[in-house]
């Protein structure tokens, strides 16, 4: 099979959407990913799935830790921002949970520290516990065949 009908079939799987975010040197760096998904309840683990060629795979390797954010159904272009869909730079107003930069008004934000990490094809896969998190009321926003989508 070809790439392309594999990314379609993959594409069939509805997601909901996250931006992870790190801080290297001061600096604060996020990413969107959708390949996420929860591991185990004791301890409390998370799977994030990032491509090697990903500057966010550096930026992990060294900093250790890392925020999800998960969106909800207005932060559309937040998750294009994060996803490199919007090339204007912009100014990101995080809010600070538990230490670390998260995405305002997400629907949950949670902070994590690496404990494995696995080298997949071409992705890495980060095993990370979750130290704390925090949810708020709303609806999640989705990608599903390649489009941003909502519940309604």
């Amino acid at each position: 099979m070809d790439d392309r009908l594999f990314r379609t079939a993959m594409g069939r799987f509805a997601t909901g959407v996250t931006v992870i975010t790190t801080k290297v040197n001061e600096v604060v760096h996020g990413m969107t990913a959708n390949a996420f998904v929860s591991v185990s309840l004791d301890p409390k683990l998370i799977l994030v799935s990032i491509r090697e060629k990903a500057h966010m795979n550096q930026l992990l390797k060294e900093s250790g830790n890392f925020a999800i954010s998960i969106l909800n159904e207005h932060q559309e272009d937040l998750s294009a921002y994060f996803a490199d869909q919007i090339k204007e730079e912009r100014e990101i107003d995080f809010d600070v949970f538990n230490g670390m930069d998260v995405i305002k008004d997400a629907l949950v934000n949670m902070t994590c520290t690496v404990q494995n990490s696995v080298i997949a094809g071409d992705h890495t896969l980060y095993i990370a516990e979750v130290s704390d998190l925090r949810i708020q009321d709303g609806d999640p926003l989705l990608f599903y065949g390649g489009k941003y989508k909502n519940i309604k």
